[in-house]
């Protein structure tokens, strides 16, 4: 496994290493469990097929995309309206 240069030296430096990787993924497999059985939830049934179709008719989101997304929770967050772009 290849992993990039900042992520590599943080392990470096941490004795528990794997804990740290296991912590990570499993957070992110609770993540993933948890946002189906919310889709599931109302009404949005996952499937293999249907997650294929996404992942080839959906563009991952660009950094502009995600930068005001952030901003957009990060508002909500504070109780607040997001500011008109």
């Amino acid at each position: 496994m290849s992993l990039p240069d900042d992520v590599a030296e943080y392990l470096d430096s941490h004795p528990h290493a794997t804990d740290i990787v296991t912590q990570a993924v499993r957070a992110r497999m609770e993540r993933v469990a948890e946002t189906r059985k919310a889709l599931e939830a109302v009404g949005f049934r996952s499937t293999p097929e249907g997650r294929a179709w996404a992942r080839a008719a959906l563009r991952p989101l660009t950094e502009e995309q995600r930068a005001k997304a952030r901003r957009y929770a990060e508002a909500i967050q504070a109780g607040r309206l997001p500011e008109p772009e």
